[in-house]
Protein backbone atom coordinates (compact mmCIF):
# COMPACT_ATOMS: atom_id res chain seq x y z
CA UNK A 1 0.00 0.00 0.00
CA UNK A 2 0.93 3.46 -0.41
CA UNK A 3 1.55 5.86 1.73
CA UNK A 4 -0.29 9.32 1.66
CA UNK A 5 3.20 11.06 0.55
CA UNK A 6 4.28 7.87 -1.76
CA UNK A 7 0.79 8.41 -3.21
CA UNK A 8 0.97 12.61 -3.82
CA UNK A 9 4.39 11.36 -5.14
CA UNK A 10 3.43 9.24 -7.43
CA UNK A 11 0.47 11.31 -8.85
CA UNK A 12 3.63 14.16 -8.92
CA UNK A 13 2.03 16.84 -6.63
CA UNK A 14 4.25 15.91 -3.95
CA UNK A 15 5.51 20.11 -4.36
CA UNK A 16 2.16 21.53 -4.75
CA UNK A 17 0.87 24.10 -2.65
CA UNK A 18 -2.45 21.46 -2.68
CA UNK A 19 -0.45 18.97 -0.50
CA UNK A 20 1.36 21.33 1.29
CA UNK A 21 -2.48 22.41 2.98
CA UNK A 22 -3.32 18.39 2.60
CA UNK A 23 -0.17 17.66 4.83
CA UNK A 24 -1.36 20.17 7.29
CA UNK A 25 -4.72 18.44 7.51
CA UNK A 26 -3.29 14.97 7.61
CA UNK A 27 -0.95 16.02 10.82
CA UNK A 28 -3.83 17.94 12.20
CA UNK A 29 -6.30 14.77 12.29
CA UNK A 30 -3.43 12.61 13.88
CA UNK A 31 -3.37 15.20 16.87
CA UNK A 32 -7.16 15.08 17.18
CA UNK A 33 -7.13 11.55 16.63
CA UNK A 34 -5.13 11.01 19.43
CA UNK A 35 -6.90 13.70 21.87
CA UNK A 36 -10.23 11.79 21.10
CA UNK A 37 -8.65 8.37 21.98
CA UNK A 38 -6.48 9.32 24.88
CA UNK A 39 -7.48 12.57 25.65
CA UNK A 40 -8.59 13.99 28.95
CA UNK A 41 -12.59 12.58 29.77
CA UNK A 42 -13.00 16.03 30.78
CA UNK A 43 -12.81 17.40 27.54
CA UNK A 44 -15.69 15.14 25.97
CA UNK A 45 -18.24 17.68 27.59
CA UNK A 46 -19.88 21.11 26.38
CA UNK A 47 -17.50 24.09 26.62
CA UNK A 48 -20.70 25.84 28.11
CA UNK A 49 -20.05 28.31 25.03
CA UNK A 50 -22.44 28.18 21.60
CA UNK A 51 -21.21 28.89 18.21
CA UNK A 52 -22.05 31.80 15.79
CA UNK A 53 -25.27 29.44 14.81
CA UNK A 54 -26.08 29.42 18.99
CA UNK A 55 -24.96 25.80 18.92
CA UNK A 56 -23.26 24.37 22.25
CA UNK A 57 -19.88 23.83 21.54
CA UNK A 58 -18.34 20.99 23.02
CA UNK A 59 -14.29 21.49 24.47
CA UNK A 60 -13.35 19.26 21.58
CA UNK A 61 -14.68 21.45 19.09
CA UNK A 62 -12.25 24.53 20.11
CA UNK A 63 -9.11 22.11 20.48
CA UNK A 64 -9.52 20.83 17.51
CA UNK A 65 -10.10 24.23 15.92
CA UNK A 66 -6.82 25.37 17.46
CA UNK A 67 -5.04 22.56 16.25
CA UNK A 68 -6.00 23.07 12.91
CA UNK A 69 -5.89 26.98 12.85
CA UNK A 70 -2.35 27.14 14.03
CA UNK A 71 -1.21 24.85 11.49
CA UNK A 72 -3.35 26.79 8.51
CA UNK A 73 -1.84 30.07 9.46
CA UNK A 74 1.58 28.94 9.32
CA UNK A 75 0.85 27.54 6.23
CA UNK A 76 1.94 30.47 3.16
CA UNK A 77 -0.56 29.43 1.04
CA UNK A 78 -3.59 29.34 3.08
CA UNK A 79 -4.99 33.38 2.64
CA UNK A 80 -7.62 32.93 5.14
CA UNK A 81 -9.74 30.46 6.91
CA UNK A 82 -13.43 29.92 7.27
CA UNK A 83 -14.39 27.78 10.48
CA UNK A 84 -17.64 26.67 11.88
CA UNK A 85 -16.45 28.05 15.56
CA UNK A 86 -15.89 31.70 14.12
CA UNK A 87 -17.78 34.16 13.37
CA UNK A 88 -15.67 36.13 11.02
CA UNK A 89 -12.87 35.45 8.74
CA UNK A 90 -9.35 34.11 10.05
CA UNK A 91 -6.19 35.75 8.17
CA UNK A 92 -3.30 33.46 6.91
CA UNK A 93 -0.80 34.83 4.63
CA UNK A 94 -1.90 37.64 2.40
CA UNK A 95 0.31 36.32 -0.47
CA UNK A 96 -1.20 32.98 -0.07
CA UNK A 97 -3.40 31.56 -2.94
CA UNK A 98 -5.64 29.21 -1.59
CA UNK A 99 -8.69 29.43 0.90
CA UNK A 100 -10.10 27.28 3.32
CA UNK A 101 -13.12 26.40 4.70
CA UNK A 102 -13.95 24.06 7.60
CA UNK A 103 -15.79 22.07 10.25
CA UNK A 104 -13.27 21.32 12.75
CA UNK A 105 -15.30 18.64 14.40
CA UNK A 106 -18.32 17.61 12.60
CA UNK A 107 -20.67 15.86 15.14
CA UNK A 108 -18.75 16.73 18.22
CA UNK A 109 -22.14 16.46 20.08
CA UNK A 110 -22.03 12.67 19.75
CA UNK A 111 -18.52 12.23 21.48
CA UNK A 112 -19.48 11.85 24.85
CA UNK A 113 -21.50 8.49 23.76
CA UNK A 114 -18.46 7.04 21.67
CA UNK A 115 -20.56 7.54 18.13
CA UNK A 116 -17.83 8.69 15.00
CA UNK A 117 -17.30 12.62 14.89
CA UNK A 118 -15.59 13.86 11.88
CA UNK A 119 -13.41 17.20 10.14
CA UNK A 120 -14.98 18.65 6.86
CA UNK A 121 -12.91 20.86 4.52
CA UNK A 122 -13.46 22.69 1.45
CA UNK A 123 -10.28 24.22 -0.27
CA UNK A 124 -10.47 26.73 -3.36
CA UNK A 125 -8.32 29.19 -4.38
CA UNK A 126 -8.20 33.53 -4.17
CA UNK A 127 -9.41 35.25 -6.99
CA UNK A 128 -6.48 37.47 -6.05
CA UNK A 129 -3.73 37.11 -4.08
CA UNK A 130 -1.70 40.02 -1.98
CA UNK A 131 -4.91 41.31 -0.20
CA UNK A 132 -6.71 40.22 3.07
CA UNK A 133 -9.66 37.86 3.24
CA UNK A 134 -12.99 38.97 3.24
CA UNK A 135 -16.06 37.21 3.13
CA UNK A 136 -16.80 37.65 -0.18
CA UNK A 137 -13.65 35.55 -1.21
CA UNK A 138 -15.87 32.52 0.42
CA UNK A 139 -18.94 33.13 -1.43
CA UNK A 140 -18.27 30.94 -4.06
CA UNK A 141 -20.14 27.85 -5.85
CA UNK A 142 -19.24 24.50 -4.40
CA UNK A 143 -18.10 23.83 -8.14
CA UNK A 144 -15.51 25.98 -8.04
CA UNK A 145 -13.63 23.67 -5.05
CA UNK A 146 -10.25 22.71 -5.89
CA UNK A 147 -10.27 20.15 -2.83
CA UNK A 148 -12.73 18.74 -0.73
CA UNK A 149 -12.08 16.27 2.43
CA UNK A 150 -12.97 14.69 5.14
CA UNK A 151 -11.91 12.60 7.92
CA UNK A 152 -14.03 9.82 9.96
CA UNK A 153 -12.70 9.45 13.78
CA UNK A 154 -14.30 5.95 13.53
CA UNK A 155 -13.63 2.00 14.40
CA UNK A 156 -10.81 3.31 11.89
CA UNK A 157 -9.72 6.99 11.12
CA UNK A 158 -10.03 7.59 7.33
CA UNK A 159 -9.09 10.64 5.22
CA UNK A 160 -11.04 11.17 2.23
CA UNK A 161 -10.00 13.19 -0.66
CA UNK A 162 -11.78 15.08 -3.70
CA UNK A 163 -9.22 15.56 -5.93
CA UNK A 164 -8.51 15.88 -9.65
CA UNK A 165 -12.15 14.26 -10.43
CA UNK A 166 -11.28 11.31 -8.41
CA UNK A 167 -12.01 10.24 -4.17
CA UNK A 168 -9.43 8.24 -3.02
CA UNK A 169 -9.52 7.02 0.54
CA UNK A 170 -6.47 6.81 3.59
CA UNK A 171 -6.51 4.77 6.59
CA UNK A 172 -4.58 6.00 9.74
CA UNK A 173 -2.11 2.86 10.88
CA UNK A 174 -1.86 3.87 14.64
CA UNK A 175 1.79 2.71 15.16
CA UNK A 176 2.93 4.27 11.94
CA UNK A 177 0.88 7.21 12.26
CA UNK A 178 0.69 7.50 8.79
CA UNK A 179 -1.61 7.05 6.49
CA UNK A 180 -2.22 4.65 4.19
CA UNK A 181 -3.91 4.21 1.02
CA UNK A 182 -6.40 2.02 1.44
CA UNK A 183 -9.86 2.45 -1.09
CA UNK A 184 -8.63 4.19 -4.08
CA UNK A 185 -10.78 5.38 -6.62
CA UNK A 186 -14.30 5.02 -4.62
CA UNK A 187 -17.30 5.18 -6.95
CA UNK A 188 -20.43 5.34 -5.44
CA UNK A 189 -22.94 2.48 -6.07
CA UNK A 190 -26.05 3.90 -8.51
CA UNK A 191 -28.20 2.65 -6.20
CA UNK A 192 -28.94 1.20 -2.73
CA UNK A 193 -31.39 0.54 0.03
CA UNK A 194 -29.85 2.90 3.14
CA UNK A 195 -32.00 5.84 3.84
CA UNK A 196 -30.74 8.45 6.21
CA UNK A 197 -33.00 11.01 7.61
CA UNK A 198 -34.17 11.64 11.31
CA UNK A 199 -37.51 10.29 11.61
CA UNK A 200 -38.27 12.30 14.40
CA UNK A 201 -38.61 15.34 12.55
CA UNK A 202 -41.24 13.65 9.40
CA UNK A 203 -43.97 15.80 10.87
CA UNK A 204 -42.06 18.62 10.11
CA UNK A 205 -40.81 18.71 6.79
CA UNK A 206 -42.08 18.99 3.32
CA UNK A 207 -44.51 16.13 1.44
CA UNK A 208 -42.30 15.60 -0.77
CA UNK A 209 -39.93 13.75 1.86
CA UNK A 210 -42.14 11.95 3.53
CA UNK A 211 -43.68 10.60 0.09
CA UNK A 212 -40.13 9.30 -0.27
CA UNK A 213 -39.30 7.75 3.00
CA UNK A 214 -43.05 6.17 2.34
CA UNK A 215 -41.76 4.62 -0.45
CA UNK A 216 -38.54 3.67 1.04
CA UNK A 217 -40.53 1.87 3.38
CA UNK A 218 -42.44 -0.64 1.13
CA UNK A 219 -42.32 -4.19 1.45
CA UNK A 220 -41.80 -6.32 -1.88
CA UNK A 221 -44.13 -9.22 -3.28
CA UNK A 222 -42.21 -11.06 -0.63
CA UNK A 223 -43.66 -9.07 1.98
CA UNK A 224 -39.35 -8.29 2.99
CA UNK A 225 -38.45 -4.65 3.47
CA UNK A 226 -37.13 -3.08 0.02
CA UNK A 227 -34.80 -0.25 2.02
CA UNK A 228 -33.50 0.05 5.13
CA UNK A 229 -32.80 2.96 7.77
CA UNK A 230 -29.63 4.20 9.18
CA UNK A 231 -29.10 7.20 10.84
CA UNK A 232 -26.60 7.90 12.77
CA UNK A 233 -26.61 12.02 13.65
CA UNK A 234 -22.62 12.35 12.63
CA UNK A 235 -23.19 14.04 8.44
CA UNK A 236 -19.09 12.31 7.90
CA UNK A 237 -20.10 9.12 9.22
CA UNK A 238 -23.66 9.05 7.76
CA UNK A 239 -22.34 9.85 4.55
CA UNK A 240 -19.08 7.49 4.34
CA UNK A 241 -21.28 4.68 4.97
CA UNK A 242 -23.78 5.23 1.99
CA UNK A 243 -20.60 5.65 -0.02
CA UNK A 244 -19.05 2.66 0.41
CA UNK A 245 -22.18 0.55 0.59
CA UNK A 246 -25.02 2.99 -1.53
CA UNK A 247 -27.41 4.88 -0.02
CA UNK A 248 -29.02 8.37 0.65
CA UNK A 249 -28.82 10.95 3.07
CA UNK A 250 -31.49 13.19 3.99
CA UNK A 251 -31.16 16.61 5.90
CA UNK A 252 -34.36 18.68 4.97
CA UNK A 253 -35.88 21.57 5.57
CA UNK A 254 -38.06 21.56 8.25
CA UNK A 255 -40.80 23.64 10.08
CA UNK A 256 -38.60 25.07 12.19
CA UNK A 257 -35.35 24.98 10.33
CA UNK A 258 -37.21 26.76 7.27
CA UNK A 259 -33.61 27.01 5.44
CA UNK A 260 -32.34 23.97 6.52
CA UNK A 261 -29.68 22.84 9.04
CA UNK A 262 -26.37 22.52 7.53
CA UNK A 263 -24.05 24.78 6.67
CA UNK A 264 -23.41 25.19 2.70
CA UNK A 265 -19.67 26.14 2.58
CA UNK A 266 -18.14 23.83 5.22
CA UNK A 267 -20.18 21.15 5.27
CA UNK A 268 -22.27 20.48 2.10
CA UNK A 269 -20.25 21.63 -0.58
CA UNK A 270 -17.23 19.52 0.45
CA UNK A 271 -19.27 16.75 0.82
CA UNK A 272 -21.21 17.35 -2.24
CA UNK A 273 -17.80 17.62 -4.43
CA UNK A 274 -16.71 14.53 -3.06
CA UNK A 275 -20.44 12.84 -4.22
CA UNK A 276 -19.62 14.17 -7.64
CA UNK A 277 -16.28 12.83 -8.18
CA UNK A 278 -17.56 9.27 -6.52
CA UNK A 279 -20.27 9.84 -9.33
CA UNK A 280 -22.91 10.36 -7.18
CA UNK A 281 -25.27 13.47 -6.77
CA UNK A 282 -26.46 16.40 -4.54
CA UNK A 283 -29.25 19.08 -4.28
CA UNK A 284 -31.38 20.91 -1.62
CA UNK A 285 -34.68 19.53 -3.44
CA UNK A 286 -34.70 22.25 -6.22
CA UNK A 287 -31.26 22.59 -7.05
CA UNK A 288 -27.69 20.97 -7.25
CA UNK A 289 -25.71 22.08 -3.94
CA UNK A 290 -22.71 22.78 -6.07
CA UNK A 291 -24.39 25.31 -8.42
CA UNK A 292 -25.85 27.58 -5.32
CA UNK A 293 -24.28 30.67 -4.87
CA UNK A 294 -23.81 31.24 -0.66
CA UNK A 295 -25.45 34.84 0.69
CA UNK A 296 -23.67 34.56 3.32
CA UNK A 297 -20.45 32.87 5.42
CA UNK A 298 -22.61 30.73 7.62
CA UNK A 299 -25.43 30.23 5.40
CA UNK A 300 -27.52 27.00 5.93
CA UNK A 301 -28.70 24.86 3.48
CA UNK A 302 -31.15 21.19 2.83
CA UNK A 303 -29.41 18.72 1.61
CA UNK A 304 -29.88 15.93 -0.18
CA UNK A 305 -26.45 13.31 -1.49
CA UNK A 306 -26.38 9.88 -2.45
CA UNK A 307 -26.26 6.99 -5.16
CA UNK A 308 -27.89 9.28 -8.15
CA UNK A 309 -30.63 6.92 -8.50
CA UNK A 310 -32.02 6.99 -4.85
CA UNK A 311 -31.34 10.84 -5.19
CA UNK A 312 -33.11 11.29 -9.07
CA UNK A 313 -36.29 8.98 -7.30
CA UNK A 314 -36.68 11.63 -4.50
CA UNK A 315 -36.18 14.53 -6.73
CA UNK A 316 -38.90 12.82 -9.15
CA UNK A 317 -42.09 13.85 -6.19
CA UNK A 318 -40.84 17.50 -5.81
CA UNK A 319 -41.29 17.28 -9.91
CA UNK A 320 -44.43 15.31 -10.20
CA UNK A 321 -46.13 18.10 -8.13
Amino acid sequence: MLSFNQFFESEKLNHSPIFNILNDIKNGSILINNILLNGNPNDLVSSGLKNIQEENVQKLDIIANNILLDLFQKNESINGILSEENENIIQGNKKGNYLIAMDPLDGSSNISVNIPVGSIFSIFKKKNSGSSAIEEDFLKKGKDQECAVYILYGTATIFVIALNNKVHGFTLNLEKKEFYLTYPNINIPENGNIYSINEGNIRSVEKEIKQYVNYCKKLNNNGKRTHTGRFIGSLVADFHRNMMKGGIFIYPKTSDKPNGQLRLIYECNPIALIAKYANAKSSDGAQNILEKKPKTIHERTAFIVGSIKMVDKLLNFYKNE
